[in-house]
């Protein structure tokens, strides 16, 4: 049954982590997916991803999480892994304010590569570190609400709104797809069959393409 198991979902999403090297993207990706965290953990180089099921109103999504690097230097190879995605956490750190001020850099490339639709939360991760800290709550907040996006402070290490991010973050994602899927059936279902009254003129030109196809069977 193994075989199988890739197949058991409703949805597949691909969600893209964005922000500076050192933010915790990894670490937030590596939390979510297999619930650790590695105080060593190396710069990302170019791209690497992990996926993770889990329920959304019922039905079976599965995350497929692509975590890109920071570095300017990558900046070219990832821009192609914004292609497709649905959703996008942009992280900063909480304890370093340059990683905040280029989030609106950040942003800018996203909303040129990614589709118009994507949805984007603002995550401040290391909101363990509160002795540190150099971006108030405020001010991130502010800044979510000018941009119009979610905004969430999360802890890799502790394990704090890291479940919470993904799972709003994918829940509204579903939201919109699914509002998307019921709109198109309702467009189907309202054209509907042609009722007595619609279909009447034939006009000749239509009368003779009739026959002409009739002839050629």
């Amino acid at each position: 049954m193994a075989h199988k198991v890739d197949h058991e979902y409703d949805y597949l999403f691909k969600i893209v982590l964005i922000g500076d090297s050192g933010v915790g993207k990894s670490n937030i990706l590596s939390r979510f997916t297999r619930n650790e965290f590695c105080l060593e953990s190396k710069s990302t180089i170019g791209v690497e991803f992990a996926t993770r099921t889990l329920q959304v109103d019922g039905k079976t999504v599965k995350a497929q999480i692509w975590d890109t690097a920071g570095q300017e230097r990558y900046r070219a190879i990832t821009s192609a892994y914004y292609r497709g995605a649905v959703g996008a956490l942009l992280v900063y750190d909480i304890t370093k304010r340059q990683t905040f001020d280029n989030i609106l850099r950040w942003l800018r490339e996203l909303r040129d590569h990614a589709d118009s639709n994507i949805v984007i939360m603002m995550v401040g991760n290391k909101s363990d570190l509160q002795h540190l800290r150099m971006v108030s709550e405020d001010d991130a907040q502010a800044l979510a609400e000018k941009e119009g996006l979610s905004f969430l402070e999360t802890s890799a290490l502790e394990a704090i709104n890291i479940e919470k991010a993904f799972q709003t973050i994918l829940t509204e994602i579903y939201h919109i797809i699914s509002k998307k899927a019921l709109a198109a059936q309702e467009a189907v279902a309202s054209a509907g069959p042609p009722t007595q009254g619609t279909t009447i003129n034939v006009s000749e030109s239509g009368g003779g393409a009739r026959k002409a196809c009739c002839s050629s069977s």
